[in-house]
């Protein structure tokens, strides 16, 4: 019993047959066709995006000096505070 079901458009060995070829034959051009449509249309996205992301000019904006203190985070310690009333219990 074979593990993959056999096609009539594979030999044995599952290579393709003459019959695959023939019934591939008219899609041949317009896939290729619809390939490069496809390729060419993700290649020119991508080009337009690294340029465009290329031409920003930062030097106007202003750089925020780094704060003195950070900010008060009220729920930064709660892990700890519950797991040692946990210990002392």
């Amino acid at each position: 019993m074979a593990i993959i079901p056999r096609s009539s458009y594979y030999d044995k060995n599952y290579r393709q047959t003459a019959a695959l070829i023939r019934a591939r034959q008219p899609y041949l051009i317009r896939n290729i066709i619809t390939g490069t449509a496809i390729f060419g249309f993700a290649i020119s996205v991508y080009a337009f995006t690294i340029r465009a992301v290329a031409q920003d000019d930062f030097s106007d904006v202003q750089i925020p000096d780094a704060p003195s203190q950070p900010p008060h985070t009220p729920n930064a310690g709660v892990e700890r505070a519950v797991s040692s009333i946990a210990v002392k219990k």
